[in-house]
């Protein structure tokens, strides 16, 4: 193998790598919303669009590394994707701050709450039973971390997949 298909195939498997970790990671937050019934804060909602923005970015960096176009396109789409995912990990150093009480966060850190009824007869009681959620509570906690904790670890793993990615081989 010669040295410029060995660094396209690293670059097609770090582009292929990062946006299926993208992809599942999105998937879950979007899970938990959907299926376990988890309403995300703001500030959850501000921690997506780093994956949301990723997620095109890598897709194109797969297509270009897959049909040979200049290595500099793929790295560059590699370089943006591991910035993205840097920002990510910013945002949940952020909200985990805020979660922890470290600092405090935005003062309308609220988002509506879903699945108020839209029967007049159910609004009321539907209004008093649903609440938003609060960007300084964590909806849940995994070995001690929120949400917002486990969007750091897995926005720093994929901007090193990325990032390594993008880098000459």
């Amino acid at each position: 193998m010669t040295a410029a298909s060995v660094a396209q195939r690293q670059h097609l498997v770090g582009a292929v790598l990062v946006t299926l970790g993208m992809a599942a990671t999105v998937g879950g937050a979007l899970g938990f919303e959907h299926i376990g019934g988890y309403i995300p804060c703001a500030l959850c909602l501000l921690q997506r669009n780093p994956y949301y923005y990723g997620i095109p970015l890598g897709i194109l960096a797969i297509v270009a590394s897959a049909i040979k176009l200049p290595a500099w396109i793929t790295r560059t789409l590699l370089l943006l994707v591991g910035i993205l995912m840097l920002v990510g990990a910013g945002l949940g150093v952020y909200h985990s701050g805020v979660e922890w009480h470290f600092w405090e966060g935005p003062s309308t850190c609220a988002t509506t709450a879903q699945g108020v009824s839209s029967d007049v007869g159910d609004l009321l009681g539907d209004l008093d039973a649903k609440h938003a959620p609060s960007c300084t509570d964590a909806a849940l906690r995994v070995f001690g971390l929120s949400f917002a904790g486990w969007n750091v670890i897995t926005s720093l793993v994929l901007a090193a997949i990325a990032l390594r990615g993008a880098a000459k081989a």
